[in-house]
């Protein structure tokens, strides 16, 4: 359980570093057929802030991969759960008020990950 615990937290990770790439550095080019029910027009005009949405999104990616890093169970626990539950709280916000497909790309898969990280702790 430990090793899919494990691998799930950097399928996150990954998504979150995709998202990142996404709309940082390919928002006028890929964004547009990412996003289709965005207007077209309006990516040259929000690219500075779908970086800085971004650069969150590495945030979340690197506190992630920073507990995998961590060898003590209790704090790699503790560290994923606190960025696993910002990545949900981020989708479940997203899920909300842009486009109820980020549930299932982003606030399922971290809900998922939190649920057997609890179990394996017995928390």
């Amino acid at each position: 359980m430990i090793m899919l615990v494990k691998i799930l937290i950097g399928l996150v990770a990954v998504l979150h570093l995709y998202i990142l790439w996404l709309e940082m550095f390919a928002w006028t080019t890929r964004g547009p057929k990412v996003f289709r029910n965005f207007p077209a027009h309006l990516f040259p005009a929000t690219k500075a802030l779908a970086a800085n949405q971004g650069l969150y999104n590495g945030f979340l990616a690197a506190g992630l991969v920073w507990s995998l890093l961590i060898s003590d169970p209790v704090w790699h626990a503790n560290v994923a759960l606190f960025f696993l539950s910002c990545v949900a709280v981020a989708g479940l916000y997203g899920t909300l008020t842009a486009d109820k497909k980020i549930f299932f790309t982003q606030a399922l898969p971290a809900l998922i990950t939190i649920g057997l990280l609890l179990v394996q702790y017995d928390w």
